[in-house]
């Protein structure tokens, strides 16, 4: 009986994050270019009471064994990086990812973090920036006299001018990972390198193995809401379960303790 309330309260621990990680995918569902995250549940060590394949009289083997689980316990999170509905917005320098790959983005300390929210700026001295600031990699820059911009397929960024001229002012590359799950969230729709991502590789939109760019358009979460409704209400029910558990065990316990008095 001791037993079970561990087993139990390891199973309501799990479900707490199955709810947290739930709560996190359904406030992000209109987030551009966020990616849910899934969770991956282990089971815990056995207690073997008997052996598999134990010899119960001379010549009898059993065909089973006798083991009791301890409970369950988060493996990790996961990332899961499809593809999210691609909506047009008819702004110049909005651009979505049709494929693999993450925009380059340098932060303050030089380091480099990666995103997919292609929603981009302007900034004061005209370099393409996120939409918090951060400048995109390579550096862009678009002249104050450009009356509008078109980013190609191929990353290309051509910006026109009053008399018409389109000059071609720079390149937006994407960068690819090996294990895309492995990388870790920073907040800011912001993606940062780890060892288990391994180390990115850069290359131009549309070569083998990158996706393309698709100009005025964003890439919308890639949330379910009626998959991570079921997973909330999933989640809730054992929840209840392990919690009745606990109190069923105490019960037995409580008439244990009661019968041998």
């Amino acid at each position: 009986m001791l037993r079970a309330f561990s087993t139990a309260a390891t199973g309501m621990s799990a479900q707490q994050m199955m709810v947290d990680v739930t709560a996190n995918n359904l406030a992000n569902i209109n987030t551009n270019g966020f990616k849910r995250s899934q969770i991956d549940f282990q089971d815990l060590l056995y207690v073997r009471m008997k052996e598999f394949g134990s010899e119960v009289s001379p010549g009898v083997l059993a065909p089973t064994g006798t083991e009791v689980g301890s409970g369950v316990r988060v493996a990790g999170t996961v990332k899961v990086f499809t593809g999210g509905e691609l909506v047009n917005t008819d702004r110049d320098l909005d651009v979505a990812i049709a494929g693999e790959g993450f925009l380059q983005v340098s932060m303050p300390d030089g380091s480099t973090r990666y995103t997919r929210d292609g929603s981009l700026q302007k900034g004061p001295e005209g370099r393409l920036s996120t939409n918090t600031g951060y400048l995109i990699e390579p550096a862009i820059t678009i002249s104050t006299d450009a009356v509008s911009v078109d980013i190609g397929k191929n990353g290309s960024v051509n910006a026109k001018d009053e008399t018409g001229n389109v000059t071609v002012v720079g390149t937006i590359q994407l960068a690819r990972f090996s294990n895309p799950s492995g990388l870790a969230s920073e907040g800011d729709n912001l993606l940062s390198e780890t060892l288990a991502s391994g180390t990115p590789t850069p290359g131009e939109p549309g070569a083998s193995g990158y996706g393309t760019l698709q100009s005025r358009f964003l890439e919308k979460s890639n949330v379910q809401m009626v998959t991570e409704l079921v997973n909330l209400i999933t989640a809730q029910r054992a929840y209840e379960v392990c919690s009745r558990t606990i109190k069923a065990g105490d019960d037995m316990l409580r008439t244990a303790i009661q019968s041998a008095t």
